[in-house]
């Protein structure tokens, strides 16, 4: 692993040694549990670190091959490493190739090949390591420079974990152990999810988090107003959203009403309901962020538990997703336009899974930027299959073109491993590489100083300000 890896240019590596290599990290989305964290949890072997909970890695051996009882079965941890290390040489021009052997240099000091040959040696090293005491949930945070990360969390956790978390940050002496802030991230899914069977047991649990009952679409909107109030004095300012398609659909209250009751009594309901309930309540949720200064966060254009027969067997979250649906054009400007023509239009971060979409979404946030009330829109990191070195550049180049690349709130995990941190690494190369081609062709002045100060302003210092997070935890 070389040390000028993906910097293609000499003005990249003065750009990423002189300004990016040594700035914190802020990980505004990310899926790991407030509980390992708060519990400071070990690994009983980098197995379980790198392939307990990765769906990456684990797509990547089926399409090598490899049994399933290797991959998510009972198979012992020892060969399920091996298995993965023999198919990892197969991975050139994959990401997960440059992620593993960044973890394995920055974590666990190994500068070799990791593959079938070495699997032997690399499963005892990494092990070894994993032993010393600062190889823990929060070792491993705090030593990869992250000064802020959010979870995401459902509105009907109790938010036990975060409540530790933030009582340790208070004090002192733990935070001087720990100097790392914990926030949790508004992710309101089943709430919207009107048609699954397990709506109405979602509601019940809602409830009971909110201390009432929900039977109505006012029961509903005072239920998650009240968690709202919950997660925001635990310092959330972020919220998400995963919709397989944008949904715009709009309907009357009564409507909405209509459709609610029918989900909370079990009843059927079409599509073309639930999209309506969907749009219903994501408006009302979008007025909320905006009255809290929140961001809101869109992912769409997943096509989610393709395979029936795996989905039944493991569930969901386990390998299974795609790029989804066409282009949503019309019902993203519907939606957006609904909440700006009301100045209530929060912050908002878009993700699109499909990556023609990237020209689309820079062009329509453009129609909707307004600092008179604070909604200013975002084009969202590469996300999932398209957070490698081609789906990265794409992303930055179109938003550079048709947008406001100085202004773009940079990376994040949106990972399940303690270990991931290196994609922030990789990501800031390539936002050097691209900045440095552009310094060198002529398309941007060569001015190092300003230039650099872009660069450190993508890779954290733009995410400190535009999410509005207690800027006394960073160092700006």
């Amino acid at each position: 692993m070389k040390n000028d890896l993906l910097l293609t240019n000499e003005t990249a590596k003065i750009l990423y040694q002189s300004f990016a290599a040594g700035m914190p990290i802020l990980d505004y989305h990310c899926h790991l549990e407030a509980r390992d964290i708060a519990e400071d949890k070990r690994f009983r072997s980098i197995a379980e670190l790198w392939l307990g909970g990765d769906h990456y890695k684990w797509r990547f051996m089926r399409a090598c091959g490899v049994e399933e009882r290797f991959i998510t079965g009972d198979a012992p941890e020892a060969e399920k490493f091996k298995k993965w290390a023999g198919v990892l040489e197969r991975g050139l021009g994959n990401p997960l190739s440059c992620w593993s052997h960044m973890e394995l240099k920055q974590y666990f000091g190994y500068d070799g090949v990791l593959n079938e040959r070495t699997a032997g040696e690399v499963w005892e090293l990494c092990n070894a390591r994993l032993s010393e005491p600062e190889m823990s949930a929060k070792g491993l945070i705090a030593g990869s420079g992250v000064k802020l990360l959010c979870t995401t969390d459902d509105p009907a956790d109790s938010l036990l974990w975060h409540q530790k978390l933030k009582a340790e940050f208070s004090d002192p002496k733990k935070r001087e152990r720990f100097p790392v802030r914990v926030l949790p991230a508004w992710r309101p899914d089943q709430a919207l999810a009107v048609q699954k069977p397990s709506f109405a047991a979602y509601m019940d649990s809602l409830g009971k988090a909110a201390s009432m009952e929900i039977g109505n679409l006012s029961d509903l909107e005072q239920a998650l107003e009240k968690r709202m109030l919950a997660f925001h004095e635990l310092g959330c300012r972020v919220s998400d959203h995963g919709l397989e398609r944008m949904v715009y659909t709009p309907v009357s209250r009564n409507k909405a009403e209509e459709i609610l009751k029918k989900g909370l009594g079990g009843g059927a309901v079409s599509q073309e309901e639930a999209e309506a309930y969907q749009t219903y309540l994501l408006l009302f949720l979008g007025e909320q962020y905006h009255r809290l200064g929140w961001a809101m966060q869109i992912h769409y254009g997943c096509s989610r538990n393709n395979n029936s027969r795996m989905y039944r067997l493991l569930g969901a979250d386990t390998g299974f997703d795609c790029i989804g649906e066409e282009s949503p054009s019309a019902r993203l400007i519907g939606f957006l336009d609904a909440l700006s023509g009301e100045k209530k239009l929060p912050k908002t971060i878009l993700y699109s899974l499909n990556p023609k979409d990237n020209e689309q979404i820079d062009s329509v946030i453009g129609c909707f930027q307004d600092p008179e009330t604070g909604a200013l829109l975002q084009h969202g990191a590469a996300w999932w299959f398209n957070d490698h070195s081609a789906g990265i550049r794409s992303q930055l180049t179109s938003l550079a073109s048709i947008g406001c690349l100085g202004n773009f709130v940079g990376m994040l995990t949106d990972s399940r491993s303690f270990i991931s941190y290196p994609r922030h690494d990789y990501f800031r190369r390539i936002l050097c590489g691209l900045v440095g081609q552009w310094m060198e062709s002529g398309e941007y002045p060569y001015d190092m100083e300003t230039a650099g100060r872009l660069v450190q302003d993508i890779s954290y210092r733009n995410a400190v300000r535009y999410f509005g997070f207690d800027q006394d935890s960073f160092r700006l």
